[in-house]
């Protein structure tokens, strides 16, 4: 792996942010957006730091954060369908993205652990 962008994972939580910001985009429940945008970025941005501490132990304990965003994401899709913020099939759609993602996550954590023993 030369960078984080060469990451499936780092890709794949690029692509459902782009579908998220531009779902939730025009939503006027502030509270909401920020949070799941906040959510959102951190699945990323996480697996990027992670990668630059060039350590391999910093590097897991930063995926480990990654995916509990991507729960956290999760759960405010469960939010943003029970308050009508979008429609059940945007939801269902995203939330098996953000389970696509966590997958893939944790597979990249059992490989990197897998290194160490």
């Amino acid at each position: 792996m030369g960078n984080f962008e060469d990451l499936l994972a780092w890709q794949k939580a690029r692509q459902t942010q782009k579908q998220l910001f531009t779902t939730f985009y025009h939503t006027n429940q502030n509270w909401f957006k920020d949070q799941i945008f906040k959510a959102m970025l951190s699945v990323s941005n996480n697996i990027a730091e992670g990668f630059e501490r060039k350590s391999l132990k910093e590097f897991i304990r930063f995926l480990n954060y990654s995916k509990a965003s991507c729960g956290e994401v999760r759960s405010m899709l469960y939010t943003a369908e029970d308050m009508g913020f979008c429609d059940a099939e945007t939801a269902n759609f995203l939330k098996i993205q953000t389970i696509e993602i966590s997958k893939i996550i944790q597979g990249l954590i059992n490989y990197q652990k897998s290194k160490i023993t």
